[in-house]
């Protein structure tokens, strides 16, 4: 399933870069996805051998394009259409950031109370 002209958007949705095509363009619009140095809009078209340095919220991406791919498919499939160039120091951070990944849960024993605890707590303290 291969396309002549296709969007760096829809190529990195397809390549799951990004799980969203709307995240990809954002991050197109918003510079984060360069090629040769320049920030690429979300309408340029992909070409076979063409370079582009990505930066997500999780990690630094640099990706040489193999092959165009319009439609999502698995993983398995999907990395056939790229070769992942991204430097070694790179791929040591992004390590290092995914291992301290906020899950977005309060921390046990930091912050506030949760409503189960706060109850427990009155509880306690009334039972004097």
């Amino acid at each position: 399933m291969t396309a002549e002209k296709l969007r760096v958007d829809k190529y990195l949705w397809a390549i799951r870069v990004f799980k969203t095509r709307t995240a990809a363009a954002a991050a197109c619009d918003s510079g984060k996805v360069k090629l040769n140095g320049v920030a690429v809009k979300a309408a340029k078209a992909v070409s076979v051998g063409d370079e582009y340095d990505i930066r997500t919220e999780s990690r630094k991406w640099k990706v040489r394009v193999t092959g165009l791919l319009a439609n999502r498919q698995a993983y398995s499939e999907a990395i056939k259409y790229y070769i992942d160039i991204t430097p070694e120091e790179d791929q040591l951070l992004n390590k290092r950031m995914a291992s301290s990944f906020d899950t977005g849960k309060r921390q046990s024993k930091i912050g506030r109370p949760t409503k189960k605890e706060r109850r427990d707590l009155d509880d306690f303290m009334q039972e004097d």
